[in-house]
């Protein structure tokens, strides 16, 4: 299977860039890339440290995972250099992390990184290096439109990335490759067989890279140790129900772990005051969002307008439809557990239009929609 890298010039007298992982996906699109007749090369982000890292399964960017990368590129006779970027990981996406949980927010860890380490600091490497594109092997689409490239959904929905990348601006969008945008896992697995790569069978890493087994609370605390202070579980009238550890270990939407008993109805966390350190809950009914304010707002779609477009508030949430005034979403129906902090994504079918942070929730009366 042979990959369209849309260069400007033959392959043969191209050079192309590929940000690898240590995974499957990346070592695919190498082997791609070396297909063309392109000069390849692996670029590897040391993002913390190799003898911590080594030991989490399903982490990327350290250890094995660098030992692997260099591998593949051994078997691909291809060139392979690791940079250290350890400390601007740790500043623009681990500490943020952190201090978005302190300040009761629901942070997306692979989506400032993506904005910053990946695509600003790798995209900006790859150009010091003479390339004509940066490949990836992340699971959306490039597809040139009538005006300028535009950023399109993966063609498999399951493995869909596009919610990660919306924060990506048209200048990098036109330096990267998508190589795999237009394929299921399963064929990308079977490539990788195909040529003997030993990571053919590796399983994916984890959504956030640097939380070992899930457990951000600890690395959170790690980061912030003062994280750990307790404080009330409140009502939305005040009334204490009980007392919680932290705020770090609560998300707008949730309803286990609350461990308040004795109530008429289930409760969910409503919202979380970083200063009182208070946890609020209520009834399913006040998760309802009318609306959300956005900030941050990264747009792809030019002067476009439509009465068409869908929101995505979660990675895995259903799109929703909704009209943008520019700086906040409106939503048609009654949206639940909209959370500050989160990434909004705009789409105009399969088409990625732009997004933003989400600032401020406002909330609805099911009975007005």
């Amino acid at each position: 299977m042979t990959a369209d890298f849309q260069l400007d010039r033959p392959a043969s007298e191209a050079r192309i860039v590929v940000a690898m992982s240590g995974g499957v996906d990346s070592s695919v699109v190498a082997a791609l890339a070396a297909r063309t007749g392109a000069e390849v090369i692996g670029v590897t982000l040391q993002l913390y440290d190799h003898g911590m890292a080594v030991q989490k399964p399903g982490s990327c960017c350290a250890g094995q995972d660098i030992y692997d990368a260099r591998s593949v590129c051994d078997r691909l006779g291809i060139a392979h250099y690791v940079f250290d970027y350890e400390s601007r990981f740790r500043e623009g996406v681990i500490d943020r992390f952190a201090d978005e949980y302190m300040n009761g927010r629901t942070p997306i860890p692979c989506v400032r990184c993506n904005q910053g380490v990946k695509f600003t600091d790798l995209l900006s490497l790859a150009r010091e290096l003479g390339a004509d594109c940066l490949a990836t092997g992340h699971y959306v689409r490039r597809v040139a439109g009538p005006k300028r490239v535009e950023l399109h959904r993966g063609a498999d929905p399951a493995r869909d990335q596009s919610y990660f990348l919306f924060a990506t601006t048209q200048d990098q969008l036109d330096f990267l490759r998508f190589p795999l945008g237009g394929m299921p896992k399963s064929a990308v697995r079977e490539i990788a067989k195909d040529i003997s790569l030993t990571v053919a069978e590796k399983p994916d890493s984890q959504d956030i890279c640097f939380v070992p087994n899930g457990d951000y609370a600890s690395v959170v605390k790690k980061v912030r140790p003062e994280a750990g202070d307790g404080g009330e579980i409140v009502d939305r009238a005040g009334n204490i129900l009980g007392l919680h550890k932290g705020l770090i270990h609560y998300t707008v939407g949730q309803r286990r772990g609350l461990e308040i008993g004795g109530q008429p109805e289930p409760l969910y966390v409503v919202r979380l005051e970083p200063e009182s350190r208070r946890v609020v809950v209520g009834p399913k009914s006040a998760l309802a969002v009318r609306a959300a304010r956005l900030g941050e707002i990264n747009w792809l779609g030019g002067k476009e307008t439509s009465d068409r477009l869908t929101a995505k508030v979660r990675s895995m949430a259903r799109p929703a439809p909704v009209r943008f005034d520019g700086e906040s979403i409106h939503f048609d129906a009654p949206e639940y557990g909209v959370a500050p902090g989160q990434a909004a994504v705009l789409y105009l079918g399969d088409r990625v239009m732009g997004g933003g942070w989400i600032e401020e929730t406002f909330a609805a009366e099911l009975e007005t929609f």
